[in-house]
């Protein structure tokens, strides 16, 4: 996890005057509901006093996204899963405005001691210092290089970005020094910095991964309500294929019984976009996330709801999370067989190679000078 200094506002001036009643829709967000996280020690509890319901919350304005400034101490994170491609991360952002309701990254709030639900995508923290942090970092005598992946956990383009632009500082960066990355998002506005990602690319020192998990849009705008729609991310692939960007489609989460139907249609549609390579993972449940997915559930596909956590237990082992290395990314039993095997026939079917085949540059990497503030004399 990326060490940051706390913000400085309190908790419960940050969520003054947009609680929401757990159970109400909310347009534009994913969660409807916002749970204490697991380390909080207070608990809210709503009651009805007998009160008429016109006189409640149901005319409550929805919940404003809120952006926080934050200084970061390191930004770089290390891994040694086994059942990651990458050792090194990144991620300019805590939280995601597009509110996906099935973001493993949720729970990683409740460290902010704030709600893995409706704080998650909108009270966000943006590390104002990113690009100076990474600077140092990267010019450290000891670092050892290795592709950096930027957006493991929340997605390096969403919405604030446009604002923000940490994302594409962090690319500025890596450009200039010649330090091979991967990015993955499902928002289209990595075309942006196609003005970066093409001269990396003419290096092998970058790779995009866009997830799309489906091509119903009216589903979509449920499970991811700001992302960019499906359409819109497969055009987003064709706009980096054809301008030499080397980019692959996670299909990803696959929900059983949700969107499980769309997994071969996702791979013929990246395919014909110019996509080269291809990735699936099952849904995963960590921690609180347990119960806002099924409050989604609850809220979206009552019918369903059953039948969707029973084939997701069945993935894990008779619970609805298991956290196994060796399991958690694809699931086990019959239904993930099934699964593992579709994705097999449809990759041959479309050729595409595994997300791992593409080999980045790492022999070009120069250490980024360090900024003085006497500047520099030769």
């Amino acid at each position: 996890m990326d060490d940051s200094l706390p913000p400085t506002s309190s908790n419960d001036q940050a969520r003054a005057g947009d609680q929401v009643r757990a159970g109400r829709m909310i347009k534009g967000r994913g969660a409807a509901s916002n749970p204490e996280g697991r380390f909080e020690r207070i608990r809210h509890q709503a009651e009805d006093d007998g009160w008429q319901s016109a006189l409640l919350d149901e005319d409550a304005p929805r919940p404003r996204t809120e952006v926080t400034e934050e200084r970061a101490r390191n930004v770089i994170s290390r891994n040694d899963s086994p059942d990651i491609a990458f050792s090194q991360a990144i991620n300019p952002y805590r939280g995601c405005e597009h509110g996906c309701i099935y973001c493993f990254a949720r729970p990683s709030h409740s460290y902010l001691n704030l709600s893995p639900g409706l704080d998650f995508e909108t009270k966000l923290r943006a590390k104002g210092n990113f690009a100076d942090v990474l600077r140092a970092e990267l010019a450290r005598p000891g670092y050892v290089i290795s592709p950096i992946n930027i957006g493991s956990n929340t997605d390096p383009y969403q919405p604030i970005e446009k604002q923000w632009r940490l994302t594409r500082a962090a690319l500025e960066l890596l450009a200039e020094c010649h330090h091979p990355c991967t990015i993955v998002t499902k928002n289209a506005l990595v075309e942006r910095d196609l003005d970066i990602l093409v001269p990396m690319a003419r290096e092998q020192l970058v790779q995009v991964f866009v997830s799309v998990n489906s091509l119903d849009n009216h589903l979509a705008a449920k499970l991811e309500p700001r992302a960019s729609a499906p359409h819109r991310r497969i055009k987003a692939i064709r706009t980096l294929a054809e301008a030499g960007v080397p980019v692959g489609v996670l299909v990803a989460p696959i929900i059983p019984a949700l969107n499980d139907r769309d997994m071969e249609a996702v791979m013929a549609q990246a395919a014909h976009a110019g996509a080269r390579c291809a990735g699936y993972t099952a849904l995963r449940l960590p921690h609180e996330l347990k119960q806002l997915f099924r409050e989604w559930l609850a809220l979206h596909a009552p019918q369903r709801a059953e039948h969707v956590m029973s084939l997701v237990q069945q993935m894990n082992g008779g619970r609805d999370y298991d956290s196994d290395f060796a399991t958690r990314m694809r699931g086990q039993g019959v239904f993930a067989d099934l699964l593992r095997r579709r994705f097999e026939v449809a990759c041959r079917k479309h050729g595409f190679g595994r997300a791992r085949e593409l080999m980045l540059d790492t022999s070009r990497f120069v250490p980024p000078k360090k900024v003085s503030p006497q500047g520099e004399l030769f």
